[in-house]
């Protein structure tokens, strides 16, 4: 169960990671390509993204490789979620719909 628990926080944390990167590109959008590259906020979302991908090699100890590729699929909901939080993104009825059948799809072969 722990490592059940390692890869939601990984993908969690990846979550967070996409985040930083889209406020990153609303912020420096006018940017050079080294420059928007080059900022504070990328290099910390990718060393983030690189956390989160040793916590879920380290999960996949005990979570089955078909378990954790479905809990992986949770990150478009928690980008979408955390975007409509903090950064006051629409979801759009479509998107709405796309989360809706993620969830399904995950509820449906996790059990």
């Amino acid at each position: 169960m722990i490592y059940v628990v390692i890869c939601v926080t990984s993908v969690l944390v990846a979550s967070v990671a996409q985040l930083l990167l889209k406020k990153s590109a609303d912020e420096n959008s006018d940017a050079s390509v080294v420059g928007q590259y080059m900022n504070i906020k990328v290099i910390f979302a990718y060393a983030i993204f690189f956390g989160s991908t040793l916590l879920t090699m380290y999960s996949y100890k005990g979570v089955p490789l078909s378990l954790g590729t479905i809990i992986s699929s949770m990150e478009y909901l928690f980008v979408a979620v955390l975007s409509w939080i903090f950064l006051k993104e629409r979801i759009t009825v479509r998107q709405l719909i796309g989360l809706i059948l993620i969830v399904v799809g995950v509820l449906r072969f996790s059990f």
